[in-house]
């Protein structure tokens, strides 16, 4: 059996366990590939592949190093940004993550063209005396990784919850009746909102039922139009009549 540890992004990763799960919510030292990390643990026991073990339960001297760690993980993120800046290299760097030894660095950063960051790796590797590991991010990912808040004002979905991004189109937005300018239906990374997915399903049942805009369609009593906007949630049609009038007619009066 395994749990679900969380890190620095929501995204779980699942540990065995030997003997008695660890409680929810309680933070645990995990061997991971990278070497000894410290996460929260966020669901119950459940099978799931396995990304690692939990070795122990935190104690106060594990949190405290943690805490340090992360302290030396942001002066080397000042470096790194610097000395970025100094070379040219147009990389963005998100964050620097220290294994629980304080011997493994996992550097994140984001890119909108390829960058070779082999030689500050180096760099890093003689200066700071650590195993370096770079993480190219995209959008998505660098929101979720540094955080944001969505247009609804909470802080977004990718940032606190979500475990993977679905895949999202324009058509979602039109068949929810959105404006199509993108700053209205994209996020903070710059691409399409993730929350279009959520209602789409629902979206596309009611819209079964109703006929297509631009289509043809006539009243019961025999009045006919173009569908000039189709309303899925009240479950109605405005149709254009050849005389210029709008005319709003809810599904179960066509035909």
């Amino acid at each position: 059996m395994t749990v679900g540890v969380r890190f620095r992004t929501p995204t779980l990763r699942y540990f065995r366990f030997q003997g008695d799960p660890p409680p929810l919510d309680s933070f645990v030292v995990v061997r991971t590939p990278r070497g000894l990390e410290v996460g929260k643990v966020r669901t119950p026991p459940r099978k799931a592949p396995e990304a690692g073990e939990v070795v122990r339960l935190a104690s106060k001297e594990d949190l405290d190093r943690a805490a340090r760690l992360r302290a030396r993980g942001e002066e080397i993120l000042f470096y790194l940004r610097a000395r970025l800046k100094e070379e040219g290299v147009k990389a963005k760097v998100l964050g620097c993550d220290l294994t629980l030894d304080g011997r493994h660095l996992l550097v994140h950063y984001a890119a909108s063209e390829r960058v070779n960051l082999r030689p500050l790796g180096a760099e890093l590797a003689r200066t700071f005396g650590l195993r370096v590991e770079f993480q190219a991010e995209g959008p998505r990912e660098e929101a979720a990784y540094l955080g944001t808040l969505g247009a609804c004002g909470m802080e977004s979905c990718c940032s606190t919850w979500l475990q993977g991004f679905a895949p999202v189109s324009i058509r979602m937005a039109r068949d929810q009746q959105l404006p199509l300018s993108p700053e209205k239906i994209s996020g903070p990374c710059g691409r399409l909102l993730c929350c279009l997915a959520y209602e789409h399903p629902v979206y596309q049942e009611l819209l079964k039922e109703l006929p297509k805009r631009n289509a043809r369609a006539c009243t019961r009593e025999g009045v006919c139009g173009k569908v000039q906007k189709v309303n899925p949630l009240k479950g109605t049609v405005e149709l254009l009549l050849e005389e210029g009038k709008v005319l709003e007619v809810p599904k179960e009066e066509l035909r």
